[in-house]
């Protein structure tokens, strides 16, 4: 089986995600080519390169596949799968945008946020907000892929395949890039820390939360909250961990006065050790956690700082 594998990067660096998304893409089996669509991306282009298994790099630049358009990936992708038999995203922003357009095109069904390849045509995925998993098996001549980074492991990057040039479409697109606002942080980004603390709506304001950031500042982690505590206001939307936010999986997620619901714990009940503090004994959040304590987040929080 040929595959095409479609690179996730920021324009300078190559995502960690990329090297989970070609675990599936090995499990999958056959000759693995990665596409790094972008613009001024050659730095990408050369560390997919490092990328093990794949055969060889193919490097495409436009302004409008820089910004992420989708009909631009789909003008670019749709073409290339006369050689291909499968074509495999990260089921990020990217991925959901341009899979279903690429399907609809070729006529085939998407796969989506696949967490496990069970042979050439069959997967499995989350549904129902992961409370059950779903085994799927296709019948289309080619495959359109969108992979759930957080269910594979990251390949090695000992490779050295070339890097080939290609063109990119141009087009008048109906889509047009208006602005993009980006906000610095000295944290790591939400979807690839290594340990996240997340607060939920029991801190009770805006203020409040500050615990759960000062707390993050220790331990150098990433900060999340749940979905009650984003729409009450006390923590912007790019923090919301869950079904409607971000999926993480980090090594250490460390949940504070979040109660445990579906939507959150579909977002992060795959991370590899959960710590809960939450007053209520019942709360559903302990039935996935690792290690639980059941305290006053305003008094356990403050000492656990003070004893880091």
């Amino acid at each position: 089986m040929s595959i095409l594998l479609v690179a996730d990067h920021d324009n300078s660096e190559l995502k960690d995600t990329t090297l989970k998304a070609m675990a599936a893409a090995q499990a999958l089996g056959g000759d693995v080519d990665v596409l790094v669509a972008g613009e001024g991306a050659s730095a990408v282009a050369e560390a997919a390169g490092n990328i093990n298994g794949v055969r060889k790099v193919l490097h495409a630049e436009s302004s409008a596949l820089g910004h992420g358009i989708a009909e631009a990936f789909e003008a670019l992708i749709t073409p290339m799968m006369d050689g291909y038999e499968a074509v495999m995203f990260v089921a990020n922003t990217t991925g959901k945008n341009a899979a279903p357009r690429i399907a609809a095109k070729l006529d085939v069904t998407p796969i989506s946020d696949i967490i496990a390849v069970e042979g050439q045509k069959t997967f499995k995925r989350p549904i129902y907000a992961g409370n059950a998993i779903e085994t799927i098996e296709t019948s289309d001549s080619k495959l359109v892929i969108t992979v759930r980074p957080t269910a594979f492991e990251a390949v090695a990057t000992d490779g050295s395949a070339s890097v080939e040039t290609i063109d990119a479409p141009g087009g008048d697109y109906k889509t047009e890039f208006v602005s993009e606002a980006i906000e610095d942080s000295d944290r790591p980004e939400l979807t690839a820390a290594k340990v996240v603390v997340s607060g939920g709506r029991a801190l009770g304001s805006e203020e409040n939360f500050q615990i759960i950031e000062n707390l993050a500042d220790k331990l150098g982690a990433a900060v999340g909250a749940s979905r009650a505590a984003v729409d009450a206001g006390y923590a912007p939307n790019d923090y919301q961990v869950g079904q409607t936010g971000k999926v993480v999986a980090p090594e250490l997620y460390i949940a504070i006065g979040i109660s445990g619901a579906i939507q959150h714990l579909a977002g992060m009940k795959d991370s590899k050790i959960i710590v809960a503090i939450n007053k209520d004994g019942e709360a559903p959040i302990f039935q996935v956690a690792d290690y639980g304590l059941v305290a006053d987040l305003f008094k356990a929080v403050p000492e656990l700082e003070a004893a880091l």
